[in-house]
């Protein structure tokens, strides 16, 4: 496991916080009512997340951005509470939002919900690659964008569907973030996991080759059946994985 004070870890850092920086500098209007930012509340989790990343990465997962019982409460990437402790070995102290959603409160390691696509991605890895070390020797798995969007509902309000004015700006800059770190990570292979973050590195990388996997929320109706098996397959027969 790397030192949170390690080069890598600082330079995530510094990308992580530019683009905090660049994204608080934008407005958004209705139906975003609440913008929740983990690097502000939740960076214990997100500094102890980078920390166990490798300084090459074989193979990039790419992600969208926080659900409200994962990231969200962590600071980890599909962070569901359950895996973040006993599987990533992290217990990391978070704090709370500056305007913390009545609907969506932020408990930390004691949140009581459990995030499905967070148990599905990280329940594959486990499954497949047995420790976290194993896992992280060659890859990593992080987010366009580490910001939360809610309605005054407290639903979701995904940055796929911001108002295009606004998409626009926050793109730019998440666009800026994404580059920083694939030149960090200089990996050979390019997993977007969902069809935005695949719009996401094709814009980053037009001329790699990328392999899009479902997303693993149960609002997919694919990704309820058999998710971890479709996975795996894809990845497989991409010459990612090594056939099991």
């Amino acid at each position: 496991m790397s030192s949170t004070d390690a080069p890598q870890v600082r330079e995530l850092a510094r990308l992580t916080g530019e683009l905090s920086e660049a994204l608080d500098a934008l407005s958004f209007s209705d139906p975003v009512h609440t913008v929740y930012d983990p690097w502000q509340y939740a960076r214990e989790g997100m500094r102890a997340y980078y920390a166990r990343l490798p300084s090459r990465a074989r193979v990039f997962f790419l992600g969208m951005n926080p659900g409200p019982w994962g990231m969200a409460q962590t600071g980890v990437p599909f962070g569901e509470i359950s895996m973040v402790r006993d599987w990533l070995g992290m217990e990391p102290e978070i704090g709370k939002p500056e305007n913390e959603h009545p609907k969506r409160p932020v408990e930390g390691m004691a949140c009581g919900r459990s995030e499905v696509s967070g148990t599905r991605l990280w329940g594959l890895m486990r499954d497949r690659f047995g420790t976290a070390d194993r896992f992280f020797k060659d890859q990593v798995i992080l987010p366009y964008c580490h910001w939360m969007w809610l309605k005054e509902t407290g639903a979701n309000q995904p940055p796929n569907q911001i108002r295009v004015a606004e998409r626009k700006p926050l793109e730019a800059a998440c666009d800026r973030f994404l580059a920083g770190v694939l030149e960090l990570f200089a990996p050979e292979h390019l997993v977007a996991i969902g069809q935005y973050a695949e719009s996401a590195l094709r814009r980053a990388r037009p001329e790699a080759e990328i392999v899009r996997i479902l997303h693993p929320s149960p609002a997919s109706p694919a990704a309820n059946r058999g998710w971890a098996e479709q996975v795996s397959r894809t990845l497989e027969e991409a010459g990612i994985w090594e056939e099991g």
